[in-house]
């Protein structure tokens, strides 16, 4: 199991992966760059090792041990015990739920890979904000979507953020990152699936009416540019949510529950 080790020192190289948790920019690109991510709290650290990743340490304040004693007692890993000082000093806030897991990442699936056998696929195009993300895996999860492709530009499912508003669904809903961008909508579309693009276009068909395909991959776009033109001109069709008088469209993350909900498999199976 973990071996315990206490530390009273912020500046102990042991804890790097910690270090600057509140400097987004330096630890969008650390993480991804070393192989970690970073797990918050008691309840995420369990999905997190649930789902099959590997800690490389743990940092508790060290009331919060015998509440992950047992999801640790297969690892074989450092668990740092120290004060709220200390994990705040080294971490640059106070850690409200006092413990953090530092975890190995995984090999993500190539895009082909991710879409065999999945008849629903949400696309993502440059979605930068970690909070957007996260709520959007949330809803694929909840709304029966069976993975999530980004694009380059998308900001990382696995930061700390991201997992936390997704309530743990970036850990367990299969996903990768394409590495050629648009042309992997093309790659998306020879694997047989319908491309719908989310656009408040009043050209675009009303979503109410919408008959759900067989296999379908709808394609969000950023907060107030949304998809690029790129993107568009490789779907099917654009589908739009019917407003009220004066609201021209709804942010990203509500508008994907909207979407997925109407597209989802229990729909498709009610309107056959």
């Amino acid at each position: 199991m973990g071996h315990l080790v206490r530390v009273d020192n912020a500046a102990d190289p042991r804890l790097a992966d910690y270090v600057d948790l509140t400097d987004v920019a330096m630890r969008s690109a650390k993480e991804p760059a070393e192989g970690l991510f970073l797990a918050e709290g008691e309840k995420v650290i369990r999905r997190a090792l649930a789902a099959g990743y590997r800690p490389r340490s743990v940092l508790l304040a060290e009331k919060w041990y015998p509440g992950l004693a047992e999801a640790l007692a297969d690892h074989d890993c450092p668990v740092f015990l120290a004060d709220d000082a200390t994990v705040a000093a080294v971490t640059g806030y106070r850690v409200h739920r006092g413990a953090l897991a530092s975890l190995h990442r995984r090999p993500l699936p190539t895009p082909a890979d991710l879409v065999t056998g999945a008849d629903r696929v949400v696309v993502l195009e440059d979605l930068v904000d970690h909070t957007n993300v996260g709520a959007v895996f949330r809803n694929a999860a909840a709304l029966g979507f069976d993975a999530v492709l980004l694009s380059p530009g998308c900001a990382d499912p696995l930061y700390r953020r991201s997992i936390k508003v997704s309530m743990g669904a970036a850990l367990t809903l299969p996903w990768s990152r394409a590495t050629t961008w648009p042309k992997a909508l093309d790659d998306l579309a020879a694997e047989g699936m319908r491309l719908l693009a989310t656009s408040p276009d009043p050209g675009g068909t009303d979503l109410r009416t919408l008959r759900p395909p067989d296999r379908v991959a709808v394609l969000l776009g950023t907060e107030g540019e949304g998809l690029t033109e790129a993107a568009l001109s490789r779907c099917h069709d654009r589908v739009r949510i019917p407003m009220a008088e004066g609201v021209d469209s709804l942010n990203v993350a509500a508008a994907s529950a909207v979407v997925l909900y109407a597209l989802g498999p229990g729909a498709a199976r009610a309107r056959r």
